[in-house]
């Protein structure tokens, strides 16, 4: 039946959505106690959706091929899902410490993730903006989901104000795309626009879209939301924003680039290259003096959407598959450091001060060593995934002839390399400043899975460089 109405391809955002509306109506009928449970069934679905992402195979279009799914979407999707799986799974002891799971977490993070793939799946400049909406909206309300708290009210507030500017930028530059190809497909547009015949005010269209895009995976100069939300947004929500809406951002960034604008590559090549040294400057160096973990890593993540840009900016396929394969990378890192940010708790309370992790090499061992590990691989030293991961993007770049930025690349990796350590000389030759509570079974597992990842990369990458590689290929 659902082959006939050939909605099969369309089954895992058709499974979240009904899914989330079931879990609101299960959850307002048990009368708010039904939290917990809510929270698992939501991660069951994250599962089956994935599940139903994985079986697929080949290019299918749908809904007037506003809806493409090819093997670039499917990847982008699978690892889009792990991170919001693993960020709810990570969120539950949380709300257990603040007062029990409240069933609208969960069902929010369900319609967050129906945008993120409706994004990921976007051939169409009406279905980008819809999967966008869906995914913002969700996003605003859970950065100020604690209601009793001024800072995730703020942070919600701020978020909520600059998206809703980043939103109608992104939307007048769609209006100036469409009135200048007169068409909102991606393969029409492709087709109108000619490297001879692009004129101004379609430049300006792209330039516009592209602040939008800049906006959600927070690259400078759109990146003045990021260290706020992230330090008042609960942790947990946090981790989630690291994790899966950069991914899903970065996925439609790239989709709308390479398949609508192929013709005029040169022209967005120049902004992404600025956005990439832009975002890795801000990152290594804004970061040395934050004192609040949540703060530092925000201003990682910065960073970290820059080097992934240097392999947008190669515009080949090559480029694309360093940019999936950073993304993955950058997606299990982020999850096993928050893991640890969300362990750092003594007396009932969350602790985000840096200097908290001072002496954890003697009173937790285990969790010092993965940790360390987690940051030097952020850092990108071999042999450690994270080395690999720019390595992929900055060999596009220079077989793409961006030397100058391969280079500027490098050398704030060495800057940036700086704040990490700082936090593992903190954690094996400063005094111990007092021992954490035992770390959580959910989170001792992300931890144990990342650090095991990230270390053990180099011994067998061939599956996520093949499967990366077959997924860029798809694009072009």
């Amino acid at each position: 039946m659902l082959q006939s109405l050939n909605l099969a391809a369309a089954l895992p955002e058709l499974i979240l959505a009904i899914g989330a509306m079931a879990l609101l109506m299960l959850g307002v009928a048990t009368k708010r106690e039904r939290g917990e449970l809510i929270l698992w069934l939501a991660v069951l679905l994250l599962v089956a959706a994935g599940v139903f992402v994985a079986s697929g195979s080949g290019t299918t279009l749908l809904f007037g091929d506003s809806f493409i799914v090819d093997p670039f979407a499917r990847m982008l999707k699978l690892l889009t899902l792990t991170g919001a799986a693993v960020a709810l799974l990570m969120s539950v002891d949380y709300w257990r410490e603040a007062g029990g799971v409240k069933f609208e977490f969960p069902v929010l993070i369900l319609l967050a993730s129906t945008g993120m793939l409706m994004m990921i799946s976007a051939n169409d400049l009406i279905a980008l903006y819809v999967g966008l909406e869906l995914q913002s909206l969700a996003l605003y309300v859970i950065a100020a989901f604690r209601r009793d708290s001024a800072r995730s009210a703020e942070a919600g507030l701020k978020y909520f104000v600059l998206g809703a500017l980043s939103s109608g930028m992104l939307l007048y530059g769609a209006s100036l795309v469409y009135g200048f190809t007169g068409s909102t497909d991606f393969a029409t547009i492709a087709a109108t626009v000619q490297p001879s015949g692009a004129n101004l005010g379609l430049i300006f269209g792209l330039v516009f879209l592209m602040a939008g895009f800049a906006f959600k995976i927070s690259a400078v100069p759109f990146h003045m939301w990021t260290p706020d939300v992230y330090e008042g947004a609960p942790t947990p929500v946090t981790a989630f924003f690291a994790a899966a809406p950069k991914l899903a951002a970065m996925a439609l960034t790239v989709r709308v680039l390479v398949t609508a604008f192929p013709a005029v590559t040169l022209q967005w090549q120049q902004i992404v290259v600025f956005l990439a040294i832009a975002s890795m400057a801000l990152g290594s160096f804004a970061a040395i003096g934050q004192t609040n973990i949540k703060r530092l890593m925000a201003y990682s993540s910065i960073g970290h959407m820059g080097y992934t840009l240097v392999g947008l900016a190669a515009g080949s396929a090559e480029g694309v598959t360093g940019v999936i394969i950073y993304l993955a990378i950058y997606l299990v890192m982020t999850l096993g450091t928050f893991a640890c940010i969300l362990a750092m708790r003594r007396g009932g309370r969350m602790i985000e001060d840096i200097d908290a992790l001072a002496g954890l090499s003697r009173t937790q061992p285990m969790m010092a060593f993965l940790l360390a590990m987690l940051l030097f691989s952020l850092a990108g030293i071999p042999p450690l995934a994270g080395f690999f991961a720019k390595f992929y993007v900055f060999l596009a770049a220079v077989h793409a002839g961006l030397y100058a930025l391969a280079v500027i690349g490098v050398l704030l990796s060495v800057v940036g390399a700086y704040y990490y350590l700082r936090i593992v000389k903190l954690m094996y030759f400063d005094a111990p400043a007092g021992r954490f509570e035992p770390m959580q079974a959910p989170l001792a597992a992300v931890l144990g899975v990342s650090g095991g990842f990230i270390l053990l990369f180099f011994v067998y990458p061939a599956p996520l460089v093949a499967f990366a590689g077959v997924a860029a290929k798809s694009l072009f």
